[in-house]
């Protein structure tokens, strides 16, 4: 075999190629052909095994969507809670299977609507919510033991998830009912997104508190969700998203044993936030890596021995940073090819972007085309028919072993510089993804990378869509309620749950209780962060040039 691959390799050499460079949206360089020899090493049973069979090379499930087809899910969320309430009607309506939830920038950062700080912001770039009032009716005649919900909330994730709870608790159902998931991944925050409150360590202990109070009382609930997303998002390469976001995951696990937790106990309910770039191949065997890497190390570093410990299980967005505002439809396109990878890379969970979400939060002519991409998927395209089609290919096993490679050397990068939150500390992470960023940006202003109606094949035309626009009455009627609230209800409670909060913060006890108490009592998000923000204090990025 050798010697035939010579010899074509020879005569291939004799041909003329198109221009390149023939490269990864990650700029790795991509052979023009693979043969056994760039997988020499293969053991089906260890490296890839049966689908729902150690190490999940192929699939966390034995029978993957020939079982269940994923979760089809759209990020959704705008204005107040009454006109989100609307959307997500329409969404399920049109054949939605679970709920994603956007925040808006006050809600994410732990300001209430009427604060200073929150002006010309609210309900711009997601939801508004201030208190139990409001999530009341984000889910008005949405029964929450009928659909999964996931928060895209980090920062103040304990406090959004208990008015969850206590929303379902006024629906008359119990929270071990519940599914879905919050993000809750703080760590990737100070890496990549910068929407932190508190400082690392507790923020952690927030997260731990989390894994204790769900393992009681919502075991249904995936309680964090490992975002390499924002990481992708901010510049990263493929193999940076997949390192840092897994290196984030052990970091996490560490925490949970450090509180005196079993592994078994949370792992669980551990899940991941991958992004689908536009790089079809690479991205499939990014996670088909993440998986085998994962199981692996919870395996035989972190002692897991129930197998839900060792299985990566994933939510996919397609990639926001790919889309265009210059011929935006089409991200149409491009949003399909992401999402077939997402798909043939084995999620569980799936959201594909809107053409006009680099223009505006978008329209509900937009979400159903997004929505349509993946039931279109789902339905007619034979993807979902068979499990891993590409397992066997050698330019996709060979780049699989790439991608676990790569990252290997990058966890002894990150565990040589004492850790995640050291090499946070260092900043680390932040040089790496703005490097690559760098790189990538370069090479589309010399047109070494092409990007369609960007910099080739462009035209000149007025953009016809219909854009969301927000009203800016929305911020003031929002500001008004909250004011209302806090006026009309039981005050002097409030201050009890508050104080009860603060004694508990400034203690090792579980805050999760404690802030649940505050949310039955109509606490706002603001005054709960704001008691928190007296113990812990606020997190300051520290420069490094």
């Amino acid at each position: 075999m050798n010697e035939d691959y010579s010899r074509w390799q020879k005569s291939y050499q004799e041909k003329k190629e198109r221009k390149g460079p023939f490269i990864t949206v990650s700029s790795v360089p991509i052979e023009p052909l693979y043969a056994p020899a760039n997988t020499p090493e293969i053991n089906y049973n260890q490296d890839l095994g049966y689908p729902g069979e150690y190490p999940y090379t192929r699939g966390v499930r034995k029978n993957m969507y020939r079982g269940r087809l994923w979760t089809m899910r759209q990020f959704a969320g705008f204005a107040t809670a009454f006109e989100s309430n609307q959307r997500y009607k329409f969404l399920l309506s049109q054949g939605q299977t679970g709920l994603s939830v956007a925040f808006d920038m006050p809600t994410i950062m732990g300001y209430d609507s009427d604060h200073p700080r929150a002006y010309g912001e609210v309900g711009r770039v997601g939801v508004a919510i201030d208190s139990l009032q409001d999530m009341e009716t984000l889910f008005k005649d949405i029964p929450l033991d009928k659909v999964s919900t996931s928060m895209t909330t980090n920062a103040p994730a304990s406090i959004l998830w208990s008015m969850y709870i206590v929303a379902a608790e006024k629906q008359g159902i119990p929270a071990y009912k519940l599914t879905g998931t919050i993000q809750n991944d703080i760590l990737k925050e100070y890496i990549a997104q910068k929407s932190w409150i508190f400082p690392p360590e507790p923020s952690l202990r927030l997260i731990t508190d989390i894994f204790a109070f769900a393992r009681d009382n919502v075991p249904k609930w995936n309680t964090i969700s490992i975002s390499g997303y924002h990481i992708r998002e901010a510049g990263a390469t493929a193999l940076q998203e997949l390192a840092f976001t897994l290196a984030d995951g052990f970091a996490y696990v560490e925490a949970g044993i450090k509180a005196g937790l079993d592994v078994d106990d949370f792992a669980p309910r551990l899940s991941f936030f991958f992004n689908s770039h536009t790089d079809f191949f690479e991205e499939i065997a990014k996670y088909r890596a993440a998986r085998r890497i994962w199981a692996r190390h919870m395996k035989e570093k972190y002692g897991a021995k129930k197998e839900e410990s060792i299985l990566l299980r994933f939510h996919t967005q397609t990639a926001g940073c790919s889309l265009t505002g210059q011929q935006p439809e089409n991200n149409i396109m491009r949003t399909a090819y992401q999402a077939m990878a997402a798909v043939l890379g084995g999620t569980q969970s799936l959201h594909t972007n809107s053409m006009d979400e680099v223009l505006a939060l978008p329209s509900e002519k937009a979400v159903q085309i997004a929505l349509r991409t993946q039931q279109i998927l789902a339905y007619e395209t034979g993807v979902a028919n068979t499990i891993d089609p590409l397992a066997g290919s050698y330019f996709v096993e060979a780049l699989t072993n790439q991608m676990e490679e790569g990252a290997e050397e990058y966890f002894r990068k990150i565990e040589e510089k004492g850790g995640v939150l050291e090499a946070i500390s260092q900043n680390f992470f932040q040089q790496e993804i703005a490097d690559a960023a760098y790189r990538y940006q370069k090479e589309i202003e010399s047109k070494t990378r092409i990007i369609v109606g960007v910099n080739e094949f462009q035209t000149q035309e007025d953009i016809e869509i219909d854009l969301l626009k927000i009203d800016p009455e929305i911020e003031y009627s929002q500001a008004r309620r909250v004011k209302e609230l806090k006026a009309s209800r039981d005050n002097l409670h409030v201050q009890n749950t508050l104080a009860a909060l603060k004694e508990s913060a400034m203690s090792s006890d579980n805050l999760i209780p404690k802030i649940i108490d505050a949310i039955r009592a109509y606490a706002t998000e603001g005054e709960i962060v704001s008691v928190l923000k007296e113990v812990f204090g606020e997190y300051k990025e520290q420069v490094v040039f």
